[in-house]
């Protein structure tokens, strides 16, 4: 009798054991997504860019299309994987909602600016949404062919990993310097911010946890304390923002 009440005590364990698990996986591969649903809906409600920088879509779109090349080169944990494929297809959706703002926004069109036309001035800042998928096209296919000829070369792969990964640590860094120019966070949604934060400080657990590659955890920890940074951005402008409109308003 006791050795059924231990056996079904074990078998409830390793129920809830896995629950937790697919729990984990679940939010490992949607959670980097929802972070940006308030952005996305905040720039559709206003039809306005103002505060959101399009460089933290290209990083994170190269960053996960890396990953993705190294999952081919060096197999890690197919969540993984699976949040990489999920946050390019919402990053693409954020680049389309935005150059689609922006058209609409423009009083006098000029000329197009295309990725074909090879300028570097207006890189990543085409007016249309083909250009950004023929520009991430071109660098898959690149490095892609670069990774089948040197799978072999762990020197190559361990750093590719680690570009990857860290391309990714650094996303915040363009709407941290866009706000630090500015002296504003005007237009960004913090809600973002926030859900960037916790976001990243599970996926760093969850990499120590896992036993990820040691890339993945490092940039992690680099990706929370650039989130800290931006939040810190936020009182600190938020308070010089109300000390002025007190100034003019007593003027």
């Amino acid at each position: 009798m006791d050795t059924e009440k231990e056996e079904h005590y074990d078998n409830s364990e390793i129920t809830v054991s896995n629950l937790v698990l697919w729990g984990c996986m679940l939010a490992m591969i949607f959670g980097g997504v929802c972070p940006y649903i308030p952005q996305y809906q905040k720039i559709k409600k206003t039809q306005s860019t103002e505060g959101f920088s399009l460089y933290v879509c290209l990083a994170l779109i190269v960053a996960n299309t890396l990953r993705i090349i190294f999952w081919f080169a060096k197999t890690y944990e197919l969540p993984l994987l699976l949040q990489s494929i999920i946050m390019n297809f919402a990053m693409f959706l954020m680049v389309h909602l935005c150059i689609k703002v922006q058209e609409k926004s423009i009083v006098i069109k000029g000329k197009e600016r295309v990725f074909t036309d090879f300028d570097w001035k207006y890189f990543w800042a085409w007016s249309d949404f083909q250009s950004y998928v023929d520009c991430i096209l071109v660098l898959s296919i690149i490095v892609g062919m670069l990774t089948y000829f040197m799978l072999d070369v762990s020197v190559y792969v361990e750093g590719l990993g680690f570009v990857a990964v860290l391309t990714e640590a650094m996303l915040g860094v363009p709407q941290l310097y866009r706000n630090y120019i500015s002296k504003s966070t005007k237009g960004m949604s913090v809600k973002m911010v926030l859900m960037w934060t916790m976001g990243d400080i599970f996926k760093t657990f969850y990499f120590l946890q896992r036993n990820a590659p040691r890339q993945f955890a490092f940039c992690g920890a680099l990706q929370v304390w650039v989130d800290f940074c931006i939040l810190i951005q936020v009182v600190t402008y938020g308070t010089s923002y109300r000390r002025v409109r007190k100034i003019q308003a007593s003027l």
